[in-house]
């Protein structure tokens, strides 16, 4: 049968880890698709960059818009990143007829709608494993694996860079700006850090996922995102001490009156296996009403990591090149005509658990004016922890966990618990998920 070929669109870290993928399993692949799946032609910014990987067999064209519709190019694998440049590139590979894989959740985050559109009307398919959690297979999960059931929430660990920062700061009680800088040295984290410690990149990856899980078009600029650029050494440590470890989630989840869509530091129950998820791993729990809670775990990043779901990409549409549009996989797991337009909710709308610290006076009556004011929002008590103030100090740290409260009203009591005269400082929130 005729081979496979395939335009590449970018020879940095996952490019090359694609290339070397494709070669080492050269026949082990071919049996899987088959038939044989080959670069034949690749495009980058810069291509008298010296490689340490071979080019040998591949056509470098000066022009990536040369390749997108270039006649021997079957497949247009892009792994350039960004969504502007890249968008307007897969666009003109779909005109051209030519199916697409990339990994690129910025794109398919912010233009996934549009994309998905066109590849419809043109009858070809993009496939986009690599785009959420590197080599886990979660998409194709999500898609296919879990088709039976009605997800009603997914919460996963989905950047790397966070994880690991926030693993060091519990293991070693270090601060965020030295395990920053550190985790730059390794090179977990980028010169500007920005999309990883701000929750950016996690949002892009939930995005994804909610689309796929709940039938709904990717809604980006509705996300809610927090990173944990503000998270301090002490509040990890008390979190332990209460049995709970923090960890940057991305959480989706059905609720009465839409979907939530939200990144920010969450408290876990340590006995919850993500909770144990440390370093660079990533990990996505997802709860179906059959089968109940799965997890999926493995690396989120890193050349052959992601390569190995570009390449798991490439196959599948190798092997569905004869299919009807009509009998492939939809895009969101959903068939097109059958996306619902549910409406995500705003950050005020949710309901979770608060971990709240105050800064407080020590002062009979304090817990009072406290308890008073939570109790007017309809907030229940879970626990309090009053720590000893330190020595020749007049305040002390108050951590009180809450159940499940409406975020509107938890803004409410932090503003007025705010204004007491006997809290000296800004009140530390910090959600919680019980995830069971």
């Amino acid at each position: 049968m005729k081979p496979i070929n395939v335009g590449l669109l970018g020879l940095g870290t996952v490019g090359a880890g694609t290339i070397e993928v494709l070669r080492r399993n050269k026949e082990e692949i071919a049996r899987r698709a088959g038939r044989e799946i080959r670069i034949t032609h690749a495009s980058a910014r810069d291509l008298t960059k010296p490689r340490n990987f071979s080019l040998d067999g591949i056509a470098l064209l000066a022009s990536a818009d040369a390749l997108v519709a270039h006649p021997d190019v079957d497949i247009v694998c892009e792994l350039i990143g960004g969504d502007t440049f890249t968008k307007a590139l897969v666009l003109k590979a779909i005109a051209n007829g030519k199916h697409v894989v990339t990994a690129n959740k910025a794109l398919l985050a912010k233009h996934g709608t549009e994309i998905f559109a066109a590849a419809l009307e043109n009858r070809v398919t993009v496939a986009f494993e690599g785009a959420v959690a590197g080599g886990v297979p979660i998409i194709k999960a999500l898609r296919e694996g879990l088709t039976a059931n009605r997800i009603e929430w997914i919460a996963g660990i989905i950047n790397g860079t966070s994880n690991f920062i926030l693993s060091e700061m519990r293991s070693r009680g270090t601060s965020f700006a030295s395990v920053l800088k550190e985790a730059q040295a390794k090179g977990y984290a980028e010169t500007d850090p920005t999309f990883d410690i701000e929750g950016i990149d996690a949002a892009h990856k939930l995005t994804i996922l909610s689309a796929i899980a709940f039938g709904v078009p990717p809604q980006f600029d509705k996300a809610y995102t927090e990173g944990i650029s503000q998270l301090t050494d002490k509040d990890i440590k008390y979190a332990e001490q209460l049995g709970y470890r923090i960890k940057l989630l991305g959480i989706t989840r059905r609720a009465k009156d839409g979907i939530e869509l939200r990144v920010h530091p969450t408290l876990i129950p340590e006995k919850r296996l993500i909770a144990n998820v440390e370093g660079v791993m990533n990990a996505i729990l997802v709860k179906g009403d059959a089968v109940g809670a799965t997890l999926y775990y493995g690396r989120g990043a890193g050349g052959e990591a992601t390569a190995s779901a570009v390449v798991a990409d490439l196959v599948d549409v190798a092997r569905m090149m004869t299919a009807d549009p009509e009998h492939r996989v939809p895009h969101l797991s959903f068939q097109p005509d059958q996306l619902h337009d549910t409406p995500i909710l705003r950050m005020d709308q949710v309901e979770t658990g608060c971990y709240l610290r105050l800064r407080a006076y020590d002062r009979p009556g304090v817990m009072a004016d406290v308890t008073r004011i939570l109790a007017d929002g309809s907030i229940s008590i879970d626990a309090i922890l009053q720590k000893e103030a330190e020595e020749g100090e007049d305040l002390v740290d108050v951590i009180i966990l809450t159940h499940r409260s409406v975020e509107a009203n938890v803004n409410t009591a932090i503003a007025r618990m705010e204004a007491l005269p006997t809290i000296a400082a800004k009140v530390v929130r910090i959600r919680l998920e019980e995830l069971n």
